[in-house]
Order: C-alpha cells, then sequence, then structure tokens
C-alpha cells in the first residue's frame, strides 16, 4: 500500500499492515505506574497471584502502541483531521513482557462528507496481533481524511 494517502485513496476491503513493536517489562510497568497503577500491570508477586499469572500490559498502553504503529507507517498523516471516536474497542488477550505486537488495518467504509467537499470519513477496523498471531485487541476508528484535491501539491 502506497503510503500518505488521502480519503480518496482509499476503498473498502483494502488492507495494510504495519511494522511490530516489542514490550519490555519495565515499559509495561512505567506505562502503568504513571497511567494504569493496578497490581497486575505493576506488582510482580500480586501479578503472579493475578488470573493472569504475571505482569500484562495495560490495553490503554496497548491501544496507545498500536496507534503509534499506524502513525509511523504513515498511511493517513498528511490527511488526518482527527476522529470523531472509536468503536468496539476489545481486549481479546493479555499482553506480555516481551510481545512483539502489529496491527492489521482493514478499510470498511468510506464516505466523502456531502457537506465539505474537502474531506470525509474512512471508517478503518484494526487488529493488534502478537507475535504468535495472535489477536490481543480490535477496535474500529472513524477518521476525518482530507480529500486528494485539498492536500495534494501534485
Amino acid at each position: 500500500m502506497t503510503r500518505d494517502l488521502w480519503l480518496d485513496d482509499f476503498r473498502p476491503g483494502q488492507r495494510f499492515t504495519t511494522g511490530g513493536a516489542t514490550l519490555s517489562e519495565a515499559q509495561i510497568m512505567a506505562f502503568a505506574f504513571e497511567w494504569d497503577p493496578q497490581p497486575f500491570h505493576i506488582d510482580k508477586p500480586a501479578a503472579a497471584q493475578s488470573p493472569y499469572g504475571g505482569i500484562i500490559a495495560s490495553g490503554f498502553h496497548t491501544l496507545l502502541v498500536a496507534f503509534r504503529l499506524v502513525l509511523q507507517e504513515r498511511i493517513f498523516n498528511a490527511a488526518s483531521m482527527g476522529s470523531p471516536g472509536m468503536e468496539e474497542i476489545r481486549w481479546r488477550l493479555p499482553v506480555r513482557p516481551d510481545d512483539t505486537l502489529r496491527v492489521e488495518g482493514e478499510v470498511l467504509e468510506v464516505r466523502p462528507s456531502a457537506s465539505r467537499p474537502d474531506r470525509g470519513t474512512a471508517r478503518i477496523a484494526y487488529t493488534v496481533v502478537n507475535q504468535h498471531g495472535e489477536a490481543v485487541m480490535t477496535f474500529t476508528v472513524t477518521h476525518i481524511l482530507k480529500r486528494a484535491a485539498a492536500g495534494r501539491s501534485d
């Protein structure tokens, strides 16, 4: 897939996959200490006694890593105008220290705006997978994107 896409470049059914990121135990715990200090994220003995059997990443950490991976691929960066929201966020499996995550995206819908011809929306379903190909998280985002004529200089 070509990068720096505009709304007009997206088609339903189009797919992309990002590079990966490996989360260390130190990264998982540092994020959790600041943003999600639950025992199974920050306390090794408590995490060992939890249903997870050890330290796991915060779901919010997983979400932010996934978002960063998509941005690093420059799929819609030039066209992005934000988002009105996310839907169907599901944490499917725990993310553990040394897991490597990558993101698979599938375009569900593309809609040019009826009232603002310079933009529109693209709904993209995201699946975050670990190094074993297991889905650890899924979510859908409606992205507001500029149309090609509004942003391209070519």
